[in-house]
């Protein structure tokens, strides 16, 4: 994945999730942005609701990947 990855998985949390994922070393966020894109492509939910609007499967899926990290 690419550093356009990141900055789209960034672009993609809420203003408080951002500011903590930049802080993290470059290599943690492309592994989180990385998971994202899979989470993406992945879940047929997601599909449906990216075609409504891919914004919001965008952060669904940022939403996703930060409550597996946490969880």
């Amino acid at each position: 994945m690419s550093m356009e990855s990141v900055e789209r998985f960034l672009t993609a949390l809420d203003p408080e999730h951002r500011e903590a994922v930049s802080a993290k070393p470059h290599e943690e966020q492309q592994r989180l942005a990385d998971a994202w894109e899979r989470e993406l492509a992945d879940d047929t939910e997601l599909d449906t609701l990216d075609e409504l609007s891919p914004p919001a499967a965008e952060a669904e899926a940022a939403r996703r990947v930060l409550g597996l990290e946490a969880g």
